[in-house]
């Protein structure tokens, strides 16, 4: 089912929006919306608007999903032109020509689905891990387990022991100055 939307006497040269909408045409609304969205021309904020209105249409009216709506037909047609003058030398005039726009969006629910690339050669087969002959290898051949290394823990001597033993149970002397000493008595 089509739902549309149209915009009427924007003020865009109709050239300029057809441009925007031959990139548009065919795809996923909601993606077409936020490429216009970020686009820089004039004729791409009037297009979005127009799509957005599609889209809120096919919700409101017809109860369809925006995430499976697609374009399905956008026309724009020249709408009337404003007429200017601009003086010119020695009492002429020229004439200018302001184009206005008529853009009508069409958008219709299609199925989403997932794409599969084709391919046309077959996939690599998975390496396996059997004892197999390899071409640049040769035959492959298969080493004893070893045993993990556990580390050794190095026992200190006695010796060394005792020398911490009496560091621990020797206190230190305080000393106090000699001045403060002096002053004391």
């Amino acid at each position: 089912m089509e739902v549309k939307a149209v915009g009427k006497y924007v003020r865009v040269q109709p050239r300029k929006v057809r441009i925007l909408a031959d990139e548009v045409r065919g795809t996923n609304a909601l993606k077409a919306a936020a490429l216009l969205r970020f686009h820089t021309s004039k004729g791409a904020a009037a297009l979005r608007k127009v799509l957005i209105s599609a889209i809120a249409n096919a919700q409101e009216n017809a109860q369809l999903s925006p995430e499976q709506l697609r374009i399905s037909t956008i026309m724009v047609d020249e709408g009337p032109r404003l007429k200017r003058m601009r003086a010119r030398a020695m009492g002429r005039g020229n004439k200018i020509l302001k184009k206005t726009s008529h853009i009508t969006v069409g958008v219709e629910d299609y199925d989403v689905e997932a794409k599969v690339k084709p391919h046309g050669t077959k996939a690599k087969p998975r390496p396996t891990l059997s004892g197999g002959r390899t071409k640049k290898t040769g035959p492959v051949v298969a080493e004893a387990p070893v045993a993990p290394v556990e580390p050794t823990v190095e026992e200190p001597t006695v010796e060394e022991v005792v020398v911490q033993e009496v560091a621990v149970e020797t206190p230190a002397v305080e000393t106090a100055p000699a001045a403060v000493e002096g002053e004391a008595k």
